[in-house]
């Protein structure tokens, strides 16, 4: 059975597995918490040790993978440096020669992994135009072509809400907004609880229940987002044109209120009426996305250097 092991460092949590190149499924699941606040070498200290540890599994089992895909919740470029430092603190460590001894390494944007795993096994597989879009601890989203994320001229895809924007008022004037990661994300739902309830340690998923319980607060708080992140994402598609659009990620996976509120800006914020009927649909791997699309980018990373989109 050809595999890979693909790992997925997010904000939160850092997953990995061996995947079944053949099928996409699972073998050998693993999970910790990343602790992103801490400094990149101890991350990846963490990382490494998850990795060693999974491969010695492998090997036991007698699994045998062949390479090692991390997708990371930060830009990557072409060449596969890790060259943004908003969460994982990795800007200017060498990743993929730590990784080396163990087995031929690819690093890749975790967005851009996880569509990559939807367009192989996913929502998006067969399509020939998609867009992913990831929304948990961050928001990112990748344009899939062909079965293959789209890098740009850099490799520095996959950013639309991290930074503020500017938008006309009724007065004539510019207001400033704030990025949409502190709005939509979230650790953004949980601080925007807290501030209302000083006394508060819930974080994002108890906040999303509070809110489809009825809880007034939390549910402004998780409708609000849900609008502005659907909105978003119907800009996303006006410029894009895909044939549908996809979304992961924990809080991207959401349902209730804040699926609710998502599907109603999509809708009223898609520009053309060609677009009405656009599917708006969850990831079919679910959480797993990104570890499977690591593995899978780091088995076609040699094949594909040259012809990287």
């Amino acid at each position: 059975m050809p595999c890979a092991i693909g790992i997925d460092v997010g904000g939160t949590k850092t997953a990995a597995g061996v995947v079944d190149l053949q099928s996409g499924a699972v073998h050998l699941r693993r999970q910790q918490p990343t602790a992103a606040s801490r400094a990149g070498d101890a991350v990846l200290a963490d990382v490494f040790a998850l990795a060693k540890s999974l491969l010695a599994d492998a090997h036991t089992r007698g699994l045998e993978p062949a390479t090692l895909g991390i997708g990371v919740a930060e830009l990557v470029s072409r060449s596969g440096t890790v060259v943004s430092d908003a969460t994982i603190r990795w800007k200017g460590l060498a990743i993929q020669e730590r990784f080396q001894p163990l087995l031929p390494t690819c690093v890749e944007a975790d967005v851009r992994a996880a569509a990559r795993g939807e367009a192989r096994w996913g929502a998006g597989a067969g399509l020939t135009c998609f867009l992913y879009a990831t929304v948990g601890t961050g928001i990112s989203s990748c344009l899939v072509l062909d079965g293959k994320p789209y890098y740009g001229a850099r490799g520095l895809t996959g950013t639309f809400a991290s930074a503020p924007s500017l938008v006309p008022t009724n007065d004539g004037r510019i207001a400033e907004t704030n990025p949409l990661e502190r709005f939509a994300s979230g650790p953004a739902l949980a601080s925007r609880f807290r501030r209302l309830n000083p006394k508060s340690d819930d974080e994002a998923p108890q906040v999303l229940s509070l809110a489809d319980a009825g809880d007034p607060i939390a549910l402004e708080i998780v409708r609000s987002a849900g609008l502005a992140l659907g909105a978003a994402l119907a800009h996303l598609v006006n410029v894009m044109d895909p044939q549908v659009a996809v979304i992961g990620g924990g809080l991207g996976l959401g349902t209730g209120a804040f699926r609710s509120a998502l599907e109603d800006a999509f809708r009223r914020h898609l520009w053309s009426p060609l677009h009405a009927d656009i599917p708006l649909l969850p990831a079919r791997l679910g959480p797993d996305a990104g570890l499977i699309g690591a593995a899978l980018a780091s088995a076609f990373s040699g094949v594909e250097e040259d012809g990287k989109q």
